[in-house]
């Protein structure tokens, strides 16, 4: 399975949903193939992210287009005037939270490689009336933003979709000022999978194939430079979750859904860049 045949899987169908929904078509999941209408899903990984409290000003087109496994806005404990970028952004509905978050004084960046997913994003931009916000064309292994330039670097269960999570964890302790603050939501795994599961494409584009091992995506993050580093899962998903995961994959359910019960997890995932002065003392 190639970085290219993976990327270009990926690319197609993020494209689609942002059509799907630029056409007020029910959307699918990033990581079941369950069609949803709204926040209120029945698939077990994007359901009930964000409260009413959090989408009420925000265009429906965004929260349609959250194709996210975690609330990473809610999490990241955004201060007003920081300068937050969301790895692979899709509709925008991170970026819009964020934000407001910010203020008037911080900024939200949004970066996405899919055409479609960008027009979305800032038709909604549009929509919210939000000044404070850039989306930008590129691939979250080659960030098209300067070295130490973001306080906060987000994402919603995107960078285990990456074939090369080392360079997304390099280009995101490049693009973070000193003390600056790693704070994802991803879907993680705890122990082993089967190798078939790994190597569906299909699964690539839908969150699970590429998900790191926890202690795996610890010692990746250790390797790029980070410090200060936790894994929080958030929800764990038992067999009968990955039912409409493995669904037209070619998988056996029966046969699977032991391997796999309660060693998928949602998880928010928080990491910290050295401050200058920890560096030079270290």
């Amino acid at each position: 399975m190639s970085e290219q045949n993976i990327h270009e899987v990926v690319k197609k169908k993020y494209g689609e949903a942002a059509l799907r929904v630029m056409q007020s078509e029910p959307k699918g999941s990033c990581c079941g193939s369950k069609a949803a209408t709204g926040i209120a899903q029945s698939d077990p990984i994007t359901r009930e992210l964000y409260d009413a409290t959090q989408t009420a000003e925000l265009p429906g087109e965004a929260v349609l287009a959250s194709l996210g496994c975690g609330n990473p806005t809610a999490l990241a404990e955004l201060s007003p005037g920081e300068t937050v970028l969301d790895l692979g952004s899709g509709g925008g509905i991170d970026v819009l939270l964020s934000a407001r978050r910010v203020g008037p004084g911080g900024k939200a960046y949004g970066l996405d490689m899919t055409d479609e997913m960008l027009a979305l994003a800032r038709e909604n931009q549009r929509k919210a009336g939000l000044a404070n916000v850039e989306f930008l064309k590129g691939e979250i292994e080659n960030v098209p933003l300067p070295d130490r330039s973001v306080d906060v670097v987000i994402s919603n269960c995107v960078i285990n979709l990456s074939a090369d999570k080392d360079k997304v964890l390099r280009e995101a302790f490049r693009v973070l000022r000193p003390g600056g603050r790693f704070a994802v939501s991803d879907v993680v795994v705890r122990g082993e999978i089967p190798p078939e599961i790994r190597r569906s494409l299909e699964l690539w584009a839908g969150c699970v194939a590429g998900a790191l091992e926890e202690q795996e995506y610890r010692a990746k993050l250790k390797a790029a430079g980070f410090v200060d580093i936790e894994i929080e899962p958030t929800r764990i998903y038992r067999a009968e979750d990955a039912r409409e995961l493995l669904a037209g994959s070619g998988i056996d359910f029966n046969a699977a859904a032991p391997m796999v019960d309660g060693k998928f997890m949602s998880a928010f995932i928080k990491a910290r860049k050295p401050s200058a002065t920890a560096r030079r003392n270290g």
